[in-house]
């Protein structure tokens, strides 16, 4: 293989090197032959270059040109000369320069590609996955990356100038009783025993808090065994922060400004602060979600007073059992029957026991499959309520205890809007979402659990709240209704840790054995502290418009969390396993 010395990239060349001799490397792109010329698009990460091969210019260059293929890589010489005018290609940043190749290398061939890069976006998913080399060639996977890695270093320049240390905790880690799964690894050394992969840094970065480090940073991968969905992965990537001495409002300072610096600097988007900041009552009372989509307007209202004297039966249970009425009310929208019927039925998938539409006639008079037990001026009562309500429109209730209620009808909110196209393109609406319950009530279980982590700190006076009154002094951001990361200031007093475990269910013993190591920092000079972590794979995502945040990870797994590439997971030798004091049980299909 011939040496040869890359002067730029393909898509770097410009008019600084008109006339002079370059040597480019990359990837055949197209090849057009037109029997005496024979035009290459040459590509690498920079772009595209128009590369000419000219018998007259050298033979040997055209001859070797003949056999080449689409994803062949080749480094080529020769001079840089203007495009006639008819030629120029303006929407190419190179497109006003084509070289007149003089020199031509053939550093590797390429079979037949099991799909085209041009094709890539309308082939199956795990076919991209299990070439994703091939696929991450594409311009528009590269822009992905690309985006990414200045995402990143801009966070990272932010936070140093901020006094911030990057600061690498393990990997390998202690099983937790937090409420994910756990990927757990096995020990050769010490058998029967195992270490867990992080599902976040937690633990270690409030330990550092303790050693005095009081600005802490790391660009963390994190691990969880969960369901996937569009926007989960069993490994991805977080910024992970944690800082001693602050109160909430500082922590969320320094997050506003790193998105900020991230909205208008790479992606242009202006980003007016402070954010907004709602409560927790506030956000699930008014759109049934702690996670709000703040683009469209579609309120839930609380209509039970309307119902009051009700001849509906299965509401007037629900009222009598303390229960709640929640309505949409969709704006100057017709919809047909077949339409409201798509929608009851939607609801009922939605895990609802039932939707009531109701929409007016002419005369005002209500449209319903419940109009029989409505009143005549049903229109004017639930105006007290919806002040704008019109004839015209159309509202859509759901009756239940008020959780399940304004859950159901909070997934609607956002199905109608995507249905009715009520979300402005290219909105951008962040908020933080901020005192959050600190426990919530598991029905199945009967136990208390964290709403955030057994490591938030309560807010003052939870000593003489019930559990389920109890506030914690937690944060959230979200971005365009989805939660792009969560924070609280820690706990730091070991009696009040130890009270939150009992709330949760924990012993005495248990407590020691899962988190006896944190009992001691906080007994042994523990700062108060707090902190938060963004997802960055999912910023990345809503930032660029993606579907999937397997747009946005270079090597995703795909929704059941296998590797098409690597062909993971993969089962191990029963011998290997001995080394580890293994052995798998029969697997039951049941």
């Amino acid at each position: 293989m011939e040496f040869f010395e890359r002067t730029t990239g393909c898509g770097l060349v410009t008019q600084e090197y008109l006339q002079k001799t370059i040597t480019l490397a990359g990837w055949v792109n197209k090849r057009r032959d037109h029997g005496g010329l024979i035009f290459v698009d040459l590509r690498d990460r920079s772009g595209l270059m128009q590369l000419v091969f000219n018998h007259t210019v050298s033979t040997s260059a055209h001859d070797a040109a003949q056999q080449l293929r689409s994803e062949y890589v080749i480094s080529v010489s020769g001079r840089v000369v203007e495009r006639a005018p008819g030629t120029i290609n303006k929407d190419l940043p190179t497109g006003h320069f084509e070289l007149q190749v003089e020199q031509l290398t053939i550093l590797n061939k390429a079979k037949t590609l099991p799909f085209s890069l041009e094709e890539a976006d309308s082939v199956d998913e795990e076919l991209r996955l299990k070439y994703r080399y091939i696929d991450l060639r594409r311009p528009e996977m590269m822009h992905k990356l690309a985006m990414r890695h200045k995402l990143i270093f801009s966070l990272r320049q932010t936070l140093d100038k901020a006094g911030f240390y990057e600061v690498e905790t393990p990997i390998l880690t202690k099983n937790t009783a937090e409420g994910a799964r756990e990927f757990l690894v096995p020990s050769r050394i010490h058998k029967g025993s195992f270490y867990a992969l992080p599902q976040s840094p937690q633990l270690y970065k409030q330990i550092l808090m303790a050693g005095g480090v009081e600005r802490y940073f790391q660009i963390a991968r994190c691990f969880r065994d969960e369901d996937l969905r569009a926007d989960r992965q069993p490994e991805f990537t977080q910024l992970d922060m944690e800082m001693s001495f602050i109160k909430e409002q500082d922590i969320q300072t320094i997050i506003e400004n790193l998105l900020q610096n991230i909205f208008k600097d790479l992606f242009h988007i202006p980003l007016s602060l402070p954010l907004q900041r709602m409560t927790y009552d506030h956000a699930f009372s008014t759109y049934g979600s702690d996670k709000p989509d703040l683009r469209f307007d579609m309120p839930i209202y609380d209509v039970g007073s309307v119902f009051k004297d009700t001849e509906l039966s299965f509401i007037k249970s629900i009222l009598d059992k303390k229960g709640k009425v929640g309505a949409l009310h969709v704006k100057n929208h017709t919809f047909t029957r077949s339409e409201l019927e798509h929608w009851v039925a939607q609801a009922l998938k939605n895990g609802a026991k039932g939707l009531v539409w109701i929409r007016f006639n002419q005369d005002g008079t209500p449209d319903a499959p419940v109009a029989k037990f409505l009143p005549k001026d049903f229109l004017a009562r639930m105006q007290t309520v919806i002040p704008e309500l019109t004839q015209q429109d159309t509202l859509f209730l759901v009756a239940a205890s008020y959780k399940d209620a304004w859950n159901q009808l909070g997934k609607l909110r956002l199905q109608l809007a995507h249905a009715l196209d009520l979300i402005p393109k290219d909105a951008v609406k962040l908020l933080w979402v901020t005192d959050f319950p600190l426990l919530e009530y598991d029905e199945q279980s009967k136990r208390w659990s964290s709403v955030h982590h057994p490591f938030t700190a309560p807010q003052e006076g939870w000593e003489h709240q019930k559990p389920e009154d109890i506030k914690a002094r937690g944060y959230d951001v979200v971005f365009n209704g989805i939660e792009l990361g969560g924070g609280s200031i820690r706990i730091h007093n070991p009696e009040i840790q130890r009270k939150v475990f009992e709330f949760l269910g924990l012993n005495k013993a248990e407590m020691e054995s899962h988190f006896g190591f944190l009992f001691e920092a906080q007994e042994l000079g523990f700062p108060p502290h707090g902190g938060i972590a963004l997802g960055i794979d999912r910023l990345v995502m809503l930032l660029l418009g993606c579907q999937s945040i397997r747009e946005v990870i270079a090597f995703p797994k795909t929704q059941s969390g296998y590797d098409p590439m690597m062909q993971a997971p993969t089962p191990v030798d029963a011998a290997k396993l001995i080394d580890y004091g293994l052995k798998l049980l029969p697997h039951d299909k049941k």
